[in-house]
This record gives structure tokens, C-alpha cells and sequence, in this order.
């Protein structure tokens, strides 16, 4: 069965054109937001996992053949780098303790999460992507997976040099700021995706200040994550008109810069695998 086919209604979805690396016609995952640990859908096709966001604009409809999609909502579907998604699930897995460094699993028994069959999905993507971030012991024709403070660190750190190349080509007054106002933006973006502790690692190693980034984090605007994977969302969710901060947002804008962005991070891993 095809993905689209679990939806309860037709809806319009906005994606990259995946048919040139395969005629793999995709799945919807249910997995769990790295930062919130809420639920969040993404699509997989063809090796290429994508977030996918909800937007919704008041007094909207769409015309779709003969039927009318009444509420106006439309989905997204970003390439995102699935290390983002992994990277709590492999920082419990490894049980570490104080000093002690936590323990070598393997990939499969790392990605069984209780009510998330999704990750099982995930099973062809993530022991290439995470070997970025993991230290590995092969014992026969076994590989075994330890999260490693350090890769992560030099991973997050790579994301922030891209995201300061990426922002500086949205704006083109952007790249005249002062070096550490843009360290600052890049790693309160990297922020929505990860937890205060990688943050605050990433943020000692760039000598910046993490409250400054924690306070910016407010101020981003993002499409909403969508929570559901049947094509229905939370009327609460959907209508969100407001950034965290409660200021208005700025959709127009937002909905270009955070697709840029998000599709920055699928750039960056490529670029690693070739």
C-alpha cells in the first residue's frame, strides 16, 4: 500500500522529487521529536528521510482535481539528517553512567523503541549515518554502536559552520554581523533539535553564551511539526499563527528560511558520504 493511502482525506503535499535515486514509493513514520519527545510524521523514500510540517493560512482552500480541501493546510516534506532523529535513542541506549562510557549495541537492538515501530524502518539509513557519531568495535560480522562525546561534538560543529553559510545567503546584509551574533543564531537553530547538554558542550566549545542562544531559540519561527500521520491535525497545532515567543509570525519569510535550513542538513550529510 502505497503511503498516501493511510490518509483519511486528500491533502496537498510539497516534496522533492526523489525518482531519480529510486522508484521506492515511500512509507510514513511516526518516530519521536529529539527535542520534545513528542510524536512527529516523517516521510521515507528512497533512503532520503524528510520531516514533514504542517502550514496552515485563515480563509484558504485548495482545488485538487474535483475535490476542494476545505481547511486550506498543506503539508511540507524537508530532507532532514537522520542524526538529529537517532542521536537521543543512541544516547540512551549507551546507559552512561558518571565516568563510566556506556556500553557497545548493536544498531538493531539500539533503534527498538516501545511504541515507535517507525525506527525499525530506519534500520538501512542509520548504521551509515551514525557511524559519524559513534564509536565502533566489530566483533565477527557484527558492528557495535557507542555514542562518542567528541564525534558528536565535531558533528554539531560542522552543522553550526554550515548553518552560518546557509543563513549568510538568505539575508544579504546577514554576512556583515559580527562572527560570534552568527555563531550565536546558528546554534539557537541546532537548538530546536537538540538538548540542553549537547548545547551547552557545543556552546563552551564556541565560547559563546548558551543563555543568549536559549533566548533566541524563543524567537524563531518554524512550520509546525506535523504530529499525525493519517493527514489529520490538531486544530491547536494547525492554526498555530504565533512564534514561541507570542510575537506574530512572519510566515512568508519563515517557511522559506526554515526549508532552507532544515535542507542544509541533508547537504551536510551527503557531502560526508561522498
Amino acid at each position: 500500500m502505497a503511503w498516501w493511502e493511510g490518509f483519511d482525506e486528500i491533502r496537498l503535499l510539497i516534496a522533492a522529487d526523489t525518482a531519480e535515486t529510486g522508484n521506492d514509493v515511500g512509507q510514513l513514520l511516526s518516530l519521536r521529536h529529539p527535542k520534545s519527545g513528542n510524536s512527529m510524521c516523517c516521510l521515507l523514500v528512497n533512503g532520503v528521510l524528510q520531516e514533514l510540517s504542517w502550514f496552515k493560512q485563515s480563509y484558504t482552500s485548495w482545488f485538487l482535481g474535483d475535490y476542494v480541501a476545505e481547511d486550506g493546510g498543506l503539508y511540507t516534506a524537508t530532507p532532514v539528517d537522520p542524526v538529529f532523529i537517532l542521536l537521543p535513542i543512541f544516547e540512551e541506549a549507551r546507559m552512561k553512567k558518571g565516568d563510566d562510557l556506556g556500553k557497545f549495541r548493536l544498531v538493531d537492538e539500539i533503534i527498538f523503541v516501545e511504541g515507535y515501530p517507525g525506527y525499525q524502518k530506519l534500520l538501512s539509513i542509520a548504521e551509515n549515518c551514525m557511524q559519524v557519531v559513534c564509536e565502533i568495535k566489530e566483533i565477527g560480522s557484527s558492528k557495535f554502536f557507542r555514542l562518542d562525546d567528541s564525534k558528536v561534538l565535531a558533528w554539531m560543529y560542522h552543522k553550526v559552520c554550515q548553518l552560518k553559510q546557509t543563513l549568510s545567503t538568505l539575508d544579504n546584509n546577514y554576512a556583515a554581523r559580527e562572527e560570534k551574533d552568527r555563531l550565536i543564531d546558528a546554534v539557537s537553530i541546532l537548538g530546536e533539535y537538540l538538548d540542553e547538554p549537547w548545547l551547552k558542550l557545543l556552546s563552551d566549545r564556541l565560547r559563546i553564551d548558551l543563555t543568549e542562544a536559549t533566548r533566541k531559540m524563543s524567537d524563531i519561527e518554524i512550520l509546525p511539526t506535523a504530529t499525525e500521520c493519517n493527514g489529520s491535525q490538531e486544530k491547536s497545532k494547525s492554526d498555530n499563527k504565533t512564534a514561541r515567543g507570542g510575537k506574530q509570525a512572519k510566515k512568508p519569510k519563515v517557511e522559506t528560511e526554515s526549508h532552507n535550513i532544515r535542507e542544509m542538513f541533508s547537504r551536510a550529510s551527503s557531502r560526508r558520504k561522498k
